[in-house]
């Protein structure tokens, strides 16, 4: 029998020590973390890919707003100049991961109709420094226009609300497809396949 003032035996080991609290906290967190990323995975492996989500737009079924600026090498350009040919309009930062991931797509799109001529590539600088833009060019390959030089009015005039973000423009100079997220050079020829078909 213990006296007054004296604790029990075991009586301490049985009260959680302020480590033992953290820690036990510091397993929770960690457990509703991985929760949250695994109903994440799960999110984003049952969703339509990016290609898939392409988008409705206001501008779509009229003719492509302009595209008037300078390159980032200095040389100006207009869209209009491209009527008669397949257009991409392709809005991108150097600092967006789903634009660095999608440009060899873009790439491999203008290697394949280079020969022919039948469809181009513009990319339009979306918050970036067009030194940036060089070097990434340079590093990763492409030889289309990069506008520079006003880029925010057409990234407002296409309704841009994030990169990357492409419009495909017809040979008519007609908007007829938006994409949110990244392309690939097989998705955007099945479309123009798809809209040229005969019917």
């Amino acid at each position: 029998m213990s006296t007054i003032g004296e604790t029990e035996p075991g009586l301490a080991a049985q009260r959680p020590s302020a480590s033992g609290i953290r820690r036990r906290r510091t397993v929770l967190v960690a457990v509703a973390v991985a929760m949250a990323a695994a109903l994440l995975v799960v999110v984003l492996a049952t969703r339509d890919s990016a290609f898939e989500r392409n988008a409705s737009s206001p501008i779509l079924g009229g003719l492509a707003p302009p595209v008037v600026g300078e390159t980032t090498e200095g040389e100006s350009f207009n869209l209009d100049r491209w009527r008669g040919r397949w257009v991409i309009v392709n809005f991108f930062s150097t600092t967006c991961v789903p634009c660095i991931i999608e440009h060899p797509e873009l790439v491999a799109f203008a290697e394949r109709h280079a020969a022919a001529g039948d469809a181009r590539i513009v990319s339009i600088v979306f918050d970036d420094a067009a030194e940036n833009v060089r070097e990434f060019f340079a590093v990763n390959g492409g030889d289309w226009p990069v506008v520079a030089t006003g880029a925010g009015e057409a990234a407002i005039a296409y309704g841009v609300t994030g990169v990357p973000e492409s419009y495909l423009v017809a040979p008519s100079g007609v908007v007829v497809w938006k994409q949110l997220g990244g392309v690939t050079a097989d998705g955007i020829d099945d479309v123009i396949t798809e809209l040229t078909a005969p019917t």
